[in-house]
C-alpha cells in the first residue's frame, strides 16, 4: 500500500501515491464556538498544518505523519477562528510511535508533550480516550472535526468545522482498500475529511477513538473508499507509558 505524504507546507517529500494524508471537513457545518475544547491546531511558522486533540493538560495526540525530523511545531489551544487565536505553545517532546512506517502509515500516531500545562486556560479541556482495547461497532455515529479544506480543490477554513460520519465494518474497509488493517478504524458518509485535518480525532460518544490518518487521493468530495483513522485503543500500553511520565513531570 503506497500513500501520498502531502502536507500543507510540504512537510514531507512528495511521493507518487494512491491516497492523501493530512486531510479538511467535507459536507460539514461550522462547530459551535468553543464546543470542542479539546481541539488544537498544530502549526509550523504560524501556519496550520494538522489537527490534534488534548488528552491531558500537557499532552496532545495527533498523527505521526504530521511531524518530520527537525521540524519545530507549535500547538494552538482553545481556538475556534484561527485568525483570532492566541500564540502557540512550544512542543517539548515529540513522541512518534516507534513502529510508524511513513510508506504504509502503519502506527500513524504521535504524542506531543507541551512545554507548559494548559491547566486553567480558557476554552480548553481534554477529551477521554478508550481505557481498553476494543473495536468501535460498525454503524456507530461519530463526528470528525478540523480546519482543513472543505472540497478537494478548495481552501482551508479559519473556523472549526465538523461533520457526522458512520463507522463501517473493518472487513468491508479492507476490501475497499485491498489492504489488511490491524490497528485502524474506518468511517464513511456524505462527508468526511480532506487536506488539512490529519491528526484530528474521530469522536464517538464523547470519546476519541481514532486519529485522522489518510483518505482517497484527489477525492475528498465523493470518496469511493472509506476514510481511515488510527485506532487509539490498539496503542494503550504505549500511550499509558508516556502519560505516566507526563504526570510525574507535573507533580
Amino acid at each position: 500500500m503506497i500513500f501520498s505524504l502531502v502536507l500543507l507546507g510540504a512537510l514531507l517529500p512528495h511521493m507518487t501515491l494512491t491516497a492523501y494524508v493530512n486531510v479538511g471537513i467535507v459536507n460539514g457545518t461550522e462547530a459551535k464556538a468553543h464546543s470542542r475544547p479539546y481541539m488544537v491546531s498544530i502549526q509550523s511558522d504560524d501556519e496550520h498544518i494538522c489537527g490534534g486533540f488534548l488528552v491531558s493538560e500537557q499532552f496532545v495526540m495527533t498523527a505521526a505523519h504530521c511531524y518530520a525530523d527537525g521540524d519545530k511545531l507549535t500547538v494552538v489551544v482553545g481556538a475556534h477562528d484561527l485568525r483570532q487565536s492566541s500564540a502557540g505553545i512550544d512542543v517539548k517532546f515529540y513522541n512518534k510511535h516507534p513502529g510508524y512506517d511513513s510508506e504504509t502509515l502503519v502506527n500513524d500516531i504521535m504524542i506531543l508533550k507541551l512545554a507548559r500545562t494548559t491547566k486553567n486556560m480558557k476554552n480548553v479541556k481534554s477529551i477521554s480516550i478508550p481505557n481498553k482495547e476494543e473495536d468501535t461497532k460498525a454503524g456507530s455515529k461519530c463526528i470528525v472535526e478540523g480546519w482543513g479544506k472543505q472540497t478537494t480543490k478548495g481552501s482551508p477554513t479559519d473556523r472549526l468545522m465538523e461533520v457526522d460520519v458512520t463507522v463501517i465494518d473493518t472487513k468491508v474497509c479492507e476490501k475497499k482498500w485491498n489492504e489488511k488493517f490491524s490497528s485502524q478504524v474506518c468511517a464513511l458518509s456524505p462527508g468526511g475529511f480532506c487536506q488539512g485535518d490529519s491528526g484530528g480525532p474521530l469522536v464517538c460518544k464523547d470519546t476519541a477513538v481514532g486519529v485522522v490518518s489518510f483518505n482517497e487521493k484527489n477525492n475528498c468530495d465523493k470518496p469511493t473508499r472509506p476514510n481511515v483513522y488510527t485506532k487509539i485503543s490498539s496503542f494503550l500500553p504505549w500511550i499509558k507509558t508516556i502519560l505516566k511520565g507526563v504526570k510525574q513531570d507535573l507533580d
